[in-house]
């Protein structure tokens, strides 16, 4: 990774910076200032750890001293994000404390940065019966739960000036496309023949997804409709910028990409219910390596996955008698007959 402030110019002239970001130890990402005419917008700011001011700080400054732009905090006319996860939305505290630019965001993840607290506790109460139900075993629920929120105190609710839809889905130069799935607001935006596509498209790796379960407008159904909705923007872009990893130069190969990994995922999902499983005992053989807090990521990967494949009839549930009317209990799925490949 290129761990140094780049500058991309569009084909009007309009320019964007990208800001590199340690947003947790070891743990990369970027930040964008885009610069059009009198407009200058601050896209996403990091986490908010310490490391990660330093780094939005530095990141301005480099773009007034090597490149000659008028980047400062006080000449920001905007700041916008691209979708409410803590890596992108966190340092908005620090951001307020520097500038009076208004803040804007999708109005689906607006509750994310105004509501947070209240955010936090709904989704921690869905998570612990998402992870009854999946099977997880009980002494590593709570271990679970436990690394879901080891981060969250970094953050509390601030207020927002403006929500995406209400400006008619465009600020300024950037025009705004809404592509739920990765998180319920995400975003993408375009300027000229830029793409800024915040976790919608990575050049490395498909985005993380979660069941719908657990967050409505989330969920691979929602990711895969919205992959599609980009996918006229591929032959109109030269850039594809994302909130980690490397620029993106083919955007519809890397659309083919991605969508190819869930099919070949979702086949997998479908291989291993020949027998019934658990969504835990699915994840343990799609990701067998995985510790700490991918752990989690894995059973939510799985759980998305399974959901589908659920909501389309290719699975059910191994016996409905399982299913308690008042609290979770662990559910076993299994392939359903005349189940077609992925």
């Amino acid at each position: 990774m290129e761990l140094a402030v780049q500058r991309f110019e569009s084909g009007q002239g309009a320019r964007v910076y990208r800001m590199p970001l340690e947003l947790f130890p070891g743990f990369w990402g970027f930040a964008y200032l885009v610069i059009s005419d009198g407009f200058r917008a601050l896209i996403d700011c990091g986490s908010g750890l310490d490391s990660s001011n330093s780094a939005l700080e530095s990141g301005l400054s480099t773009v007034c001293s090597a490149y000659g732009e008028d980047g400062g905090w006080r000449r920001l006319t905007h700041v916008l994000i691209t979708h409410g996860h803590i890596d992108h939305h966190g340092g908005l505290r620090y951001v307020r404390s520097q500038t009076d630019a208004p803040v804007g965001v999708h109005e689906l993840d607006r509750r994310v940065l105004t509501r947070y607290e209240e955010r936090v506790r709904l989704i921690t109460h869905r998570l612990r019966g998402f992870l009854v139900e999946a099977g997880v075993e009980p002494e590593k629920q709570a271990a679970i739960i436990d690394l879901y929120l080891v981060n969250k105190q970094l953050f509390s609710s601030v207020p927002v000036d403006l929500t995406y839809e209400a400006e008619g889905m465009r600020v300024g130069p950037l025009t705004m496309t809404h592509v739920p799935g990765h998180c319920p607001g995400q975003v993408v935006m375009q300027l000229d023949d830029i793409l800024l596509v915040g976790d919608q498209v990575l050049s490395e790796i498909s985005p993380h997804q979660s069941p719908e379960s657990l967050s409505d407008n989330t969920g691979l159904g929602h990711y895969l409709e919205s992959l599609e909705r980009i996918r006229p923007l591929s032959t109109r872009v030269r850039w594809t910028l994302g909130g980690h990893q490397e620029p993106i130069r083919n955007l519809g190969a890397r659309l083919d990409a991605i969508e190819s990994l869930h099919r070949e995922r979702l086949q997998a999902v479908l291989d291993l219910l020949t027998v019934p499983r658990t969504i835990a005992e699915i994840s343990a053989r799609l990701f067998p390596e995985v510790h700490g807090y991918n752990v989690l990521l894995a059973l939510e990967e799985t759980g998305a996955h399974v959901e589908y494949l659920a909501q389309r009839g290719q699975i059910g549930l191994e016996s409905q008698e399982a299913i308690d009317d008042v609290c979770p209990v662990p559910l076993r799925y299994v392939r359903a007959d005349g189940a077609t490949p992925c």
